[in-house]
């Protein structure tokens, strides 16, 4: 199997840390590629009509992309139990939540980067952090037993998602106000598949 990757991409980032803790980290191969939204890059494009990382290549099946697809179709292939039946639909709201963290985030970071600076709307980067600001709230105020109890896949993804706002947000600065999940964190970026798959610029 081959990943297409960038080392900066919080979704590639969640991808990662599912094959470390799945064991599965040796049988695939990370393809680093320069991907804009304005730009894929032609691997991504053959494998992802949506041109989007991460996707992951199979050599007896099509190409799997977005990394909920992805994280689901590792987790099966080990047994690893990262979704698991008893809690599943707070797994997968987790996982949700996280990932619509990261959307707003990201698109935050794409308004800036992407458009000319006198069109850049800094009511709506405000208004995608508001989403950001939320779910934290919610994270930090009716999840925190979940993500204190058995690792499963929305630990992964709200862990991949916190790590990205120090990455790319810091100055906002998520923790204040949050010591509950910031507590978590503290000891979850501590795992060795965190620590392999920290991000680069």
């Amino acid at each position: 199997m081959k990943l297409l990757t960038s080392a900066a991409s919080p979704f590639v980032r969640k991808v990662l840390v599912t094959l470390h803790e799945t064991d599965q980290i040796d049988e695939v191969e990370t393809i680093d590629v320069h991907n804009t939204p304005l730009a894929p890059h032609p691997a991504v494009a053959a494998a992802n009509p949506t041109g989007k990382i991460p996707a992951l290549i199979r050599s007896d099946a099509p190409a799997l992309y977005d990394s909920r697809v992805i994280c689901r179709y590792l987790d099966h292939r080990a047994e690893a139990g990262l979704y698991p039946e008893n809690r599943i639909w707070d797994t997968l709201t987790l996982e949700a939540t996280a990932d619509g963290i990261l959307d707003a985030a990201v698109l935050i970071i794409y308004e800036e980067r992407f458009r000319p600076t006198e069109k850049v709307s800094m009511e709506w980067i405000e208004g995608q952090w508001t989403k950001v600001s939320r779910a934290l709230d919610a994270l930090n105020t009716r999840w925190m037993s979940h993500l204190n109890g058995r690792m499963d896949m929305g630990h992964i993804a709200i862990g991949c998602a916190l790590g990205y706002l120090d990455f790319r947000h810091d100055a906002r600065q998520w923790r204040t106000g949050r010591d509950a999940l910031a507590g978590w964190y503290a000891g979850f970026a501590e795992r060795p598949s965190m620590l392999a798959t920290a991000p680069k610029a």
